[in-house]
């Protein structure tokens, strides 16, 4: 029996799905323990919905047309991290290459930057002439600063690498080639790193941003329903948010990796 026991925890071990799908029963295991149990020392489990809760409040949910409200969230997300993308990804080149463009503008954006999102709400109702537009700016805002500071930090340490920027112009290569040739390819792993952090942050945006909405999306079922004391939907749409943002976040990885043949990376098993 031992013997049996041993060879199943090592298959479980050597085989990564295993291993990750063994990661859900874990998390679900132990969530259905604590909800069950009442358990209340420092941390309160007692009003903590149960995953079967959350499965009929889910079931309710997909019964009732929810797509308008995951096409709302998803085309909020999509258009403010697009724009942050565009915009973090050039600022960050500029400044990294750039000195002069640096001491113009990083000054005032260090100051933004630590700003929550959740600040941002009475200026965004102040500044956009909708809700929408507001909203869109809120995610923007959560993806916008990840892409910037991993470009600058991306271009800033591939010029450090004085070996590559040598080479380059050993072999007769000017400053735009040097540029083009050695230091975009060289920042491309802190821009995917980046790329992949901000949309991660956009969705945990959502919720700020759809306190401003009106009657659709997920952030808004799950601030109605946080409003109205119904738990379970609450823990529904925290899981939705986090299952959407999950597939976002690989989606871009698996892009960004199909931009950077060369770049293989090996783990420890």
């Amino acid at each position: 029996m031992a013997q049996i026991g041993s060879v199943v925890a090592k298959t479980v071990l050597n085989n990564r799905p295993l291993r990750q799908v063994l990661s859900l029963v874990l998390f679900f295991g132990i969530w259905q323990i604590l909800s069950s149990i009442n358990f209340n020392f420092f941390i309160n489990f007692q009003f903590l919905p149960s995953p079967w809760e959350v499965l009929k409040a889910t079931a309710n949910f997909v019964t009732n047309n929810p797509w308008i409200h995951f096409w709302s969230s998803i085309q909020r997300v999509l258009i403010g991290y697009v724009i942050a993308s565009i915009l973090g990804v050039l600022l960050g080149v500029l400044v990294g290459w750039f000195e002069v463009v640096e001491d113009l503008t990083m000054p005032p954006l260090e100051i933004l930057r630590p700003i929550p999102a959740v600040a941002w709400i009475p200026l965004a109702i102040l500044m956009f002439p909708n809700a929408e537009s507001g909203m869109v700016y809120i995610t923007f805002i959560g993806a916008f600063f990840p892409i910037l500071i991993s470009t600058i930090k991306g271009v800033e340490s591939t010029l450090g690498d004085t070996v590559l920027i040598r080479v380059g112009q050993c072999l007769g290569a000017n400053p735009w080639h040097i540029f083009k040739d050695i230091v975009i390819p060289g920042s491309m792993p802190s821009i995917a790193s980046g790329l992949t952090i901000g949309m991660g942050n956009a969705w945990f945006c959502l919720v700020t941003a759809e306190i401003l909405a009106g009657r659709y999306g997920i952030g808004y079922i799950t601030w109605e329903s946080y409003v109205t004391s119904n738990y379970p939907p609450i823990v529904m749409g925290m899981l939705l948010i986090g299952f959407m943002g999950a597939f976002s976040s690989w989606a871009v990885d698996q892009a960004t990796r199909a931009l950077m043949p060369w770049r293989v990376i090996k783990k420890q098993s």
